[in-house]
This record gives structure tokens, C-alpha cells and sequence, in this order.
């Protein structure tokens, strides 16, 4: 960038008083922070980038005190770019501002085919960081297992179960299913055998039932993947670990088995039968009941976490906070309002 452009965005930063998402402070009065990787690596990992600017000391409210030698200071960055993997590539800019040197490293986003980019010295698994908000948290190994499915364009939902068979299946399930796909897609309509419509579809492989298959079919999908289930607990107060008036710990839970789509119902009806309904009277004087939470956003959460594994927190009429899923159909998420539900 130009030194001008890197002025805009100091002026900007003392302003805001806060980094963000792309910008990240450090101070170099003294030398070169010897512990960059974590920024480096969180800056590549998203498509935007991000800009390391040094000579900025966020703990004497955003002061501008400059870097001990601006030269020496590109070259140890530098250093520290080299030992990631792959290498990080920054792009330097000096400034002067009220006579004190201003130094940023803008870092590129890498491909997401070459992603996680890691620091070499710890490895993959705990060199590799994602940025949220202004601070670079660890990736969990599922993110990291992501990349490394996208770029070998594994699929689990495609793999097969090689011991386990259709016997116990849901036959209306199946058969609303094969209607669906035979109404919307024409060609697999007529003169296809319905075995055949299975291999097409991803249900089964070779005629043996695959992971998605069994999760969407089976009446107890549980036989084979015990740990492939939903772990609802009700909190008494918002934080986990708050104990209630009554020494409580949790005001109810339950182990949900069952295939997605009977674990999507029971998990919604979990925080249906745990939340407050209000009662109002309308403007046409009719009474009203009005649940606490939106089950329509409550549906669509859960069903996002147990078909994606992976979501972003949103916010509807309740706040609602994601946390990244550690294993595969892991759905911790919480609903803050007066009480919190957290599903694993």
C-alpha cells in the first residue's frame, strides 16, 4: 500500500480504538516481536488477509511511539514469514508519522487449497490459527481435517459402512424420499431401478449403505455410531458451570439417538418443552402464546449443526453463540436469554 493509505489507517485505529478482523497492532520500541506466527497464520487463513502494523501500543490507548529500526525490523518479519508453511509473503510499507517510523506487513490470503497455513516449529495440528475478531484463536482439529478433505476432495458422507446393512430403515421415510426424487428430477423416473436411484443419490455405494445413507434412513443409526448423537443439557443461568438457587447444576438434559431427522425434532422439542411461552392479547383481542425463543431459528440451527458440522453464530429475536464442533455431528451451540441450552 502507499504510505498515505497506511496514515488513513492509523488515523482511523486511534479513532476506533480497537483492532479488528484484518488489523493487528504491535509494539517495537524495544525490537521485533519474536512471536508473530499466530497472526500470520490466522491473516492467511482467511480470504481477506490481514495487515500487521507495528508501532502502535494498544496499551497506552492506541499511542504512536514507533519501531525501534524499521529496517531490522522487515528483515526479522521476514524470517519469521519463512517459517510457516507455506511461506508467508508479507508486503511491507513504511510511514513517517509526527517523526516516529510506522511499519505494516500486509499478509495475503492464501488459496484455500493450500490452507491451513501452519508455523512449522509446532506442526499442523497446533501451529494452525483462525482469526476471530481482533484476536487469532488455535484451529480445532475439524477445521484443520476440512482443508485437508477439500483439498483430497474426501467425502465423508459418501463413505460406506461395510458392516452394516438397510434391515432396519424407515420405509415411509424412504419412500416419501424416492417420491421427491423422482418428481424433481425427471430423468430418474422412468426406467430406474430403485437400487439404482440409491447409488445415484449417494445412499448407498456398491449396495452397501453409506454414512449419510444410514443417518438419514436407519431407524437406530446409534448401532453402529454410538457416538453419533445429541447431548442436550439445560443450564441454569448462562454461563456453564453456574450452579442454580437450588445447588442445580443443570436443569434438565437428555441423550438424543435417533436418525438426523428424528434427532432434529426431539432436539427442537427439547428446547421447546425448556423454554417459557408468554401470553399476550392482540389487537383483535384474541390471546396469543409467544415462545421464548423463535423455534423456527431454534430448527434451523440445529439442523445446520448436524448436517454441515460447522456453523457461524446469528442473531435473531435471541442471541445465539456457535462454538466450532470438535468431531463430526458434535452441536454444542448455546441460546442466551434467561437460560442457556448447550447440545454436544
Amino acid at each position: 500500500m502507499q504510505p498515505e493509505a497506511l496514515k488513513k489507517i492509523v488515523s482511523d485505529i486511534k479513532a476506533l480504538k480497537t483492532e479488528t478482523q484484518t488489523i493487528e497492532l504491535k509494539s517495537a520500541v524495544q525490537g521485533c516481536p519474536t512471536r508473530l506466527y499466530d497472526t500470520l497464520s490466522s491473516f492467511s487463513n482467511q480470504d481477506e488477509g490481514g495487515i500487521i502494523i507495528f508501532g502502535i501500543n494498544e496499551a497506552d490507548n492506541f499511542a504512536v511511539k514507533g519501531v525501534y529500526d524499521a529496517r531490522d525490523l522487515q528483515k526479522k518479519v521476514a524470517e519469521q514469514c519463512k517459517q510457516m508453511e507455506p511461506a508467508v509473503r508479507a508486503l511491507f510499507t513504511v510511514c513517517d508519522i509526527d517523526g516516529k517510523s510506522i511499519v505494516s506487513a500486509e499478509i495475503p490470503g492464501v488459496d484455500i487449497s493450500e490452507r491451513p497455513v501452519f508455523y512449522k516449529g509446532v506442526g499442523r495440528i497446533k501451529g494452525s490459527y483462525v482469526r476471530v475478531g481482533e484476536s487469532d484463536e488455535p484451529m480445532s482439529e475439524y477445521e484443520i481435517y476440512s482443508y485437508e478433505a477439500f483439498r483430497k476432495r474426501i467425502r465423508d458422507d459418501i463413505r460406506t459402512v461395510d458392516n452394516a446393512k438397510f434391515i432396519l430403515i424407515d420405509e415411509e421415510r424412504m419412500l416419501n424420499y424416492m417420491s421427491a426424487v423422482k418428481n424433481e428430477r425427471k430423468n430418474l423416473a422412468d426406467n430406474v431401478m430403485e437400487n439404482e436411484v440409491l447409488e445415484l443419490m449417494g445412499i448407498t455405494s456398491g449396495g452397501v449403505p453409506t454414512l449419510a445413507g444410514l443417518m438419514t434412513f436407519s431407524k437406530y443409526p446409534q448401532t453402529y455410531f454410538p457416538q453419533l448423537c445429541i447431548t442436550a443439557v439445560s443450564l441454569p443461568g448462562t454461563e456453564q458451570g453456574t450452579v442454580g438457587n437450588g445447588g442445580e447444576r443443570f436443569i434438565d438434559n437428555k441423550r438424543i439417538t435417533g436418525a438426523i431427522p428424528d434427532m432434529l425434532e426431539e432436539a427442537v422439542e427439547f428446547v421447546r418443552k425448556n423454554s417459557r411461552t408468554k401470553t399476550i392479547i392482540d389487537d383483535n383481542g384474541y390471546r396469543v402464546d409467544k415462545p421464548e425463543y423463535p423455534i423456527k431459528a431454534v430448527r434451523e440451527a440445529i439442523l445446520n449443526a448436524l448436517v454441515h458440522r460447522l456453523w457461524k453464530a446469528f442473531h435473531n429475536l435471541c442471541y445465539v453463540k456457535s462454538i466450532v464442533m470438535q468431531s463430526q455431528f458434535r452441536i454444542p451451540f448455546e441460546i442466551r436469554k434467561s437460560g442457556t441450552f448447550y447440545f454436544t
